[in-house]
């Protein structure tokens, strides 16, 4: 008899994977559900990013297979938008290697420091990929604390007594600022403690950062840091900043040797993003300043405004400072669990929102909202819900 391999014991599958069928079979029924709940940007990218890849794509001689770590037309724009957005100077060809997004370089990241029985420590909650791709890969999985009471910060006392066990061996901490699911805003000081820790304790702080121009005229990087090059490493992605989910590019960002390292699992996976894709890619890295205020601020803070209605309707309370493409709100007392809420919006208003137990046991009172729809959409939701 066949049987599958014992990693798959370890992970379940993704959870919007598994619900997206319900909802395409209730939209097959004609139930017209909203979904509130990916954050998959609704919007196409700036028109000469567009242009640019139909350009490409009609050049009889850019089809072949492309290097691995990207063109240096790629690599030289990712260069130019941390030096201009968060004047990080980073060396092109030796300090950036481009992504097929950045849940691959999780993998990455992941297969390049991690050996199967190491620990790596992940935020709870936090972003389910940090943990089923470590279980996947054989690591032990140490949850750390982020709380509300806290600003969804880290508990660098609970990490000290963590990492402090003689059985930790911990490689890797995974951190995600401005934070998702949770909406938490960058912190330097938090930056700046993360990279003492990396030093004091020899692991490896990896920095997730694709949410840092949504609803934020602040744009931090850990790599700001004096000495983070040294032990952290950062991943950046088009897929919010730039309206390109579906085109897959992103980055990873840190010393050389730690990029030489990457680039050597990455080249036995990968083979490299159509050119087409890498130069388009590398003119939205030029997007103007207009182009950004009006993409990522405001035309969230518009949806926002329907999204906190949504949360007050429900009963939900919220930080209204929060940031990013998604609503984080605390369910009331009176409900006995999350899914008794988003089952009822579901199935009654047929509006689709997200429970926050699927990103750790600290989500389990909450519910997040995605802003990805238009606001039209998004008040019809409310509309529903109000009649429920």
């Amino acid at each position: 008899m066949i049987e599958p391999a014992e990693r798959l014991n370890q992970v379940s599958e993704y959870y919007f994977s598994r619900k997206l069928k319900e909802v395409a079979q209730m939209n097959a029924e004609g139930k017209d559900i909203i979904s509130l709940a990916i954050g998959s940007p609704d919007m196409p990218p700036s028109e000469q990013t567009i242009e640019k890849l139909c350009e490409v794509a009609r050049q009889p001689n850019a089809h072949g297979y492309q290097p691995t770590q990207g063109t240096p037309e790629l690599r030289e724009a990712m260069a130019g938008f941390y030096r201009r957005w968060y004047g990080v100077g980073l060396d092109s060809k030796s300090e950036l290697l481009p992504l097929i997004g950045s849940k691959e370089g999780i993998l990455h990241v992941t297969l390049a420091f991690v050996n199967p029985g190491d620990s790596v420590l992940v935020p709870n909650p936090g972003y389910p990929t940090y943990t089923s791709l470590s279980k996947l890969l054989g690591a032990n999985i140490v949850n750390y604390d982020l709380r509300e009471d806290n600003g969804w910060q880290p508990d660098f006392d609970q990490l000290e007594e963590i990492v402090n066990r003689k059985s930790s061996n911990c490689k890797l901490l995974w951190t995600n600022y401005p934070n998702m699911p949770t909406g938490g805003r960058a912190q330097r000081d938090t930056y700046e403690r993360l990279v003492r820790f990396a030093k004091e304790h020899s692991l490896v702080v990896v920095n997730d950062n694709p949410y840092s121009f949504i609803l934020s005229e602040e744009h931090l990087s850990i790599l700001q840091v004096p000495g983070a090059k040294d032990c952290c490493i950062e991943f950046n992605s088009m897929s919010k900043s730039h309206n390109m989910p579906g085109w897959r590019v992103g980055m990873c960002a840190s010393n050389a040797e730690f990029i030489q390292w990457i680039l050597k699992v990455q080249s036995n996976i990968e083979s490299g993003t159509f050119r087409g894709i890498q130069l388009a890619a590398a003119e939205a890295y030029r997007n103007s300043d207009e182009w950004h205020r009006e993409a990522n601020i405001e035309r969230y803070q518009r949806r926002r405004k329907y999204a906190e209605q949504i949360m007050d309707v429900l009963g939900c309370t919220y930080d209204a400072q929060q940031v990013g493409m998604f609503l984080w709100g605390r369910i009331p007392d009176s409900i006995r669990n999350v899914e008794d809420l988003t089952e009822r919006v579901l199935h009654e208003a047929r509006v689709f929102i997200t429970p926050g137990f699927i990103f750790g046991s600290n989500g389990e009172r909450y519910i997040r909202i995605s802003l990805c729809a238009k606001e039209e959409k998004i008040q019809e939701a409310l509309e529903r819900i109000k009649k429920t």
